[in-house]
């Protein structure tokens, strides 16, 4: 049977495409407008509508509900956020680590929602483990899980080979890091059941309805404007297409695979028995889980961006990179050699030109956004909705500041990138320099990061 290729994601596949609900009949009002029924715009929505059950909430979205980022993502539920260490040296070690904390906090309160809400996505809270197979990669993972207990998760634990290999024997794998504050779910599971508890709330969602503008109080779509007092962007990945934000995230591509079911013969020989959610210390890095019904669902890097911000035709994704990850999982787990791939997808991620995520309200014109999350957005979305409600009852006089509201990631400023062809060009060099200093790496016994690393890295930005 030949690997299906698109088709949104597996996610869909696996469980079915929602049938989508009505498109917005004509112009109309609300008290707040979001633009995006993603993770972002729904969770935003849910904690506005139980915050103040009065509020007339409206939900704009293209296709349906979780047709981007949110229904195509690896399924980490976890505590990464982009930003942190930018974040520490704008405002201090201190608010940083009060950023790290929520962070920690937003992976319970995830699971916490979806037990009240009944929505089962198939979460299972075994923690994300992060290897390493080369001596550079050994020594970032050091450096790394240093910096880590440095901003507070003192219940981080390092592990050598052996110990690595007693949770998931990853071939070659000379060392990990292991952190409790990490879930594997179901993406598309989450942000079908997130959509039902909001319509149920009575919050108003019309799919099938492109926001071809948004502007102070008015957010236009080809059926008709919604006036509203708070407009917020929500919009991740897709915001390029929006009038005048073409290059204000960059659309990011992330690409993946998933196996058939594995027999018990494979996972005997891998282990994964605490089903942790998995990466690794490249360059180029790569994410991947134990699936409910024992998949390998596996992701990295493809084609890493389209020119002129162009976003994909429903996850198609090209020959070359299927057959790129597939090498991967193989080095990876060398008995999965014989596996069939079933399905292989793209989807886009929000990526800002300093990397750091944030959440924005202009008071001065009710335009509200959240993102740029640079691929950590399963769990950063939901702080920054709850960020996002915090910020809109202050402004409305409902209530004063909180701790979400003072955290350095709200109302961060930055520059937007550059036009094409310096975009283009950019990107697609800065992960040609990633791609080669992993294979370099993988060859040399030095434990020091790649020269070339190290120039995309400041050339880039993200560091």
């Amino acid at each position: 049977m030949n690997t299906v290729n698109g088709g949104i994601s597996f996610w869909y596949a696996n469980q079915g495409t929602p049938i989508p609900r009505e498109p917005l009949p004509g112009d109309s009002t609300a008290d707040v407008c979001i633009v995006g029924g993603g993770y972002t715009g729904l969770w935003t929505a849910y904690y506005l509508k139980k915050a103040v059950p009065f509020l007339n909430i409206t939900v704009l979205e293209a296709k349906f509900c979780g047709y981007g980022a949110s229904g195509r993502n690896g399924g980490w539920l976890y505590n990464g956020i982009a930003g942190r260490d930018r974040y520490a040296r704008l405002h201090g070690h201190d608010a940083a680590v009060r950023l790290q904390q929520a962070m920690n906090d937003t992976v319970d309160e995830v699971i916490r929602v979806a037990a009240e809400e009944k929505i089962d996505a198939d979460i299972h809270r075994g923690g994300v483990l992060e290897v390493a197979y080369t001596p550079a990669q050994l020594a970032r993972l050091k450096d790394f899980h240093t910096v880590e207990i440095a901003f507070g998760e003192t219940d981080r634990t390092l592990h050598g080979a052996r110990e690595t290999a007693e949770r998931i024997r990853v071939n070659g794998a000379v060392g990990s890091t292991w952190t409790p504050h990490g879930a594997r779910l179901h993406p598309a599971k989450l942000v079908t059941g997130l959509a039902d508890a909001v319509e149920a709330l009575g919050v108003t969602i019309h799919e099938s309805t492109p926001v071809t503008e948004i502007r102070p109080k008015h957010a236009v779509t080809p059926y008709g404007t919604v006036r509203a007092p708070y407009v917020l962007r929500c919009t991740e990945g897709f915001t390029a297409g929006l009038k005048g934000q073409k290059r204000t995230w960059l659309p990011m591509n992330s690409s993946m695979i998933v196996t058939e079911p594995l027999p018990a013969s494979v996972w005997d020989t891998i282990g994964w028995n605490g089903r942790e959610t998995l990466g690794d210390m490249a360059h180029a890095y790569m994410y991947a889980q134990r699936t409910a019904d024992d998949r390998i669902a596996l992701g990295g890097r493809g084609v890493p961006y389209r020119y002129g911000s162009a976003t994909d035709n429903d996850g198609r994704t090209q020959p070359a990179t299927i057959e790129a990850l597939r090498e991967l999982l193989i080095r990876l787990f060398p008995t999965t050699a014989g596996t069939r791939i079933a399905h292989a997808w793209s989807g886009v991620l929000g990526v800002p030109r300093d990397w750091c995520a944030t959440v924005t309200l202009d008071r001065s014109t009710g335009l509200g956004w959240a993102g740029g999350y640079v691929g950590s957005g399963v769990a950063t979305t939901n702080l920054a909705a709850r960020t996002l409600r915090d910020l809109i009852q202050q402004d409305s006089g409902q209530s004063g500041p909180t701790e979400l509201t003072a955290l350095p990631w709200v109302n961060h400023r930055v520059r937007r990138w550059e036009p094409e062809p310096l975009r283009w060009l950019g990107v697609h060099g800065m992960y040609a320099a990633y791609r080669a200093a992993d294979r370099r790496e993988l060859t040399s016994p030095r434990p020091g990061t790649d020269p070339i690393a190290k120039m995309a890295d400041r050339l880039s930005g993200r560091h």
